[in-house]
């Protein structure tokens, strides 16, 4: 669980990157991979609590 937290962190740390360069270069591209990381990051994430209330939910079970 550790090791896909830090994923996940490190992720968002590159997309907000990318839009800090877009800021200040203004080139396109840094803003494409901005949102492009940043919605790989959510799909993981989602996938990654998806994951965690399964397991809750067979614990229960």
């Amino acid at each position: 669980m550790p090791v896909f937290r830090a994923l996940l962190f490190i992720l968002l740390i590159a997309g907000l990157l990318c839009f800090a360069m877009y800021a200040a270069t203004g080139e396109v591209k840094w803003r494409r991979y901005g949102i492009l990381l940043v919605k790989w990051t959510v799909f993981a994430a989602l996938g990654f609590f998806a994951v965690l209330f399964l397991q809750r939910l067979a614990e229960t079970l």
